[in-house]
């Protein structure tokens, strides 16, 4: 049986794009809100990221 054959007779496959196709399930998915990109760091992280910047910078001089 060549890939494409196995790929098209995986049961879990099947089961996925049945699932995708289901009316209830895509209804479902649509009353999700929408993911969001931020692109500001919140002030702690970004803290956080500068002092491991600041030691690896170090690490590396030595």
């Amino acid at each position: 049986m060549s890939r494409t054959n196995a790929v098209k007779h995986d049961p879990l496959t099947t089961q996925i794009r049945r699932q995708f196709s289901d009316r209830s399930n895509q209804r479902f998915l649509h009353s999700l809100p929408t993911f969001e990109v931020v692109n500001e760091l919140p002030e702690p992280l970004r803290t956080l990221l500068e002092r491991l910047d600041a030691q690896e910078s170090s690490t590396r001089g030595r």
